[in-house]
């Protein structure tokens, strides 16, 4: 075995997800090599197997939005302060994480530049120099950026400091349009999180209180978290004609009339990628969906000197017929046992491996192994492609239904107060009446820390669980 210091890091012990699952989370982080700790406070350094989950989540969605007529731009990192300003709510909700630069060079600016915390007041400023008449219209723009929010309280991918994301900027002509924008943008984020991800969501709009800084309406993707806490796994919203207003964007309809557009934004952002470390992983590291996992096959070749090239030459054919099909690695490193090589790919959460010997290539078969139960197999050779591809369907379907159990296990309806604060404490979300007045949503929080994490498109009549008066069930969680 090699004395390299990581290769001691890989197969510690993890600590007990059931028993402390903060720590846990931040060790898979590390040993995984998902990401490091920055220098900066609340910032990360996503490294290379991290960043390739992002990108496998990245090209998936940007599919899904290059389909529906969306494309993508880049729009600058610093903003004018004037600009921020514009819209008195939105710049009162970002006040408090927007940090400022005050100096270029050896020279004091004239005007403070803020960096982007999201990019509504850049983009409106441009949408106002284009847009001219209906023929411009719908703009379906999207970017994918990092901005730049001060936290106080921070976790990798989570909560950071600095993260990357991408948001869409819509114009249209009617609140009709927009309207179907942005409940069109849920559905796609929805499919992917839930097809690609594995993770079950519920959607539905945000209260007043917790809507986007500025918006007409926020909807929320909300998915449930193995603490029983929620995290906010995406949002769309329809911003009016607010910003519109603000940073005079108008158009010439049909008529010749002049009129303003109705706007929508969204985004989802690294958070995803802690939502899937929290949802799937165990006592052994990470568990990665099919769908998104940088390497879908490992190939672990168990070989001694004196058939090391009997078993390398089978590694080489399995790899080559394989490639054109899955994302397969053949990790035929020397210096390291077989046994930690299987520890560590458990850990980075590689769906499938292959092991391969001398009995093995005498049986014409390999040993196929599931990262999600362990289950173990001898597949023949000629069916390995078949037993591949149907393993990955499965583990893909495994992950979901699993995380859609725990969900449904944790998720409970209670009509009084009483029994709403006991419950809270247990975690999970928890469906109960809200007659509307920020009132009782305030006096929930402050005497529970929950929050309205969604109001159901479908949601049905019920009294309040606060005041008794008639309302609407909603889904009540602590969250990140």
């Amino acid at each position: 075995m090699s004395d390299n210091p990581d290769t001691k890091q890989i197969v510690e012990k993890l600590t007990d997800k059931s028993k402390d699952l903060s720590r846990w989370y931040t060790e898979v982080i590390l040993m995984a090599q998902l990401a490091d700790y920055a220098p900066v406070k609340g910032c990360m350094v996503i490294r290379p197997y991290g960043y390739a989950i992002w990108e496998s989540i990245k090209e998936r969605l940007d599919k899904r939005l290059k389909e529906t007529g969306h494309v993508n731009a880049y729009f600058p990192l610093l903003i004018p302060e004037s600009f921020l300003s514009k819209e008195a709510e939105h710049v009162k909700g970002f006040a408090p994480e927007v940090a400022w630069v005050t100096q270029g060079g050896n020279h004091q600016l004239e005007e403070r530049l803020a960096i982007r915390p999201t990019s509504e007041a850049i983009i409106c400023h441009m949408y106002a120099k284009w847009i001219r008449s209906w023929r411009d219209l719908p703009v379906l723009i999207n970017q994918w950026a990092n901005v730049l929010r001060w936290e106080m309280v921070t976790r990798p991918f989570l909560r950071t400091t600095e993260f990357l994301w991408q948001e869409g900027h819509t114009v249209h002509a009617t609140e009709a349009e927009a309207e179907e924008e942005a409940l069109k943008i849920l559905g796609l984020y929805q499919d992917l999180i839930q097809n690609d991800l594995a993770m079950p969501v519920i959607i539905g709009r945000k209260s007043e209180k917790e809507r986007f800084a500025g918006a007409l309406r926020t909807y929320t993707l909300e998915a449930l978290m193995p603490d029983g806490k929620a995290l906010q796994a995406g949002t769309s919203h329809n911003l009016g004609q607010g910003f519109a207003k603000a940073f005079g964007i108008s158009f010439l309809d049909e008529e010749g009339k002049r009129r303003l557009p109705w706007q929508t934004s969204w985004g989802v952002s690294t958070r995803l990628i802690g939502g899937v470390i929290l949802s799937h992983g165990d006592d052994a590291g990470l568990i990665i969906p099919p769908n998104i996992a940088p390497t879908q096959v490992v190939i672990v070749p168990i070989w001694q000197s004196q058939t090391y090239k009997q078993v390398r030459e089978k590694v080489d054919k399995i790899y080559n017929s394989l490639k054109s099909k899955f994302r397969v690695e053949a990790d035929v490193r020397e210096g390291y046992t077989p046994g930690w090589k299987f520890n560590e790919h458990e850990m980075r959460g590689v769906p499938i491996r292959i092991e391969i010997g001398p009995k093995d290539i005498e049986k014409g078969q390999v040993v196929l192994v599931r990262r999600d139960t362990r289950e173990k197999k001898a597949v023949a050779e000629e069916d390995l492609q078949r037993a591949i591809e149907k393993n990955l369907t499965d583990i893909q379907e495994n992950l979901f239904e699993k995380a859609k159990k725990f969900r449904e296990k944790n998720t409970r309806e209670v009509s009084d107060f009483q029994a709403f604060k006991r419950l809270i404490d247990k975690g999970g979300f928890l469906k109960a009446g809200w007659c509307g007045d920020e009132v009782c949503e305030m006096a929930v929080k402050d005497q529970t820390t929950a929050t309205i994490r969604a109001i159901p498109f479908d949601s049905k009549k019920d009294n309040c669980v606060h005041c008794g008066k008639a309302g609407k069930l909603v889904y009540f969680a602590k969250s990140y």
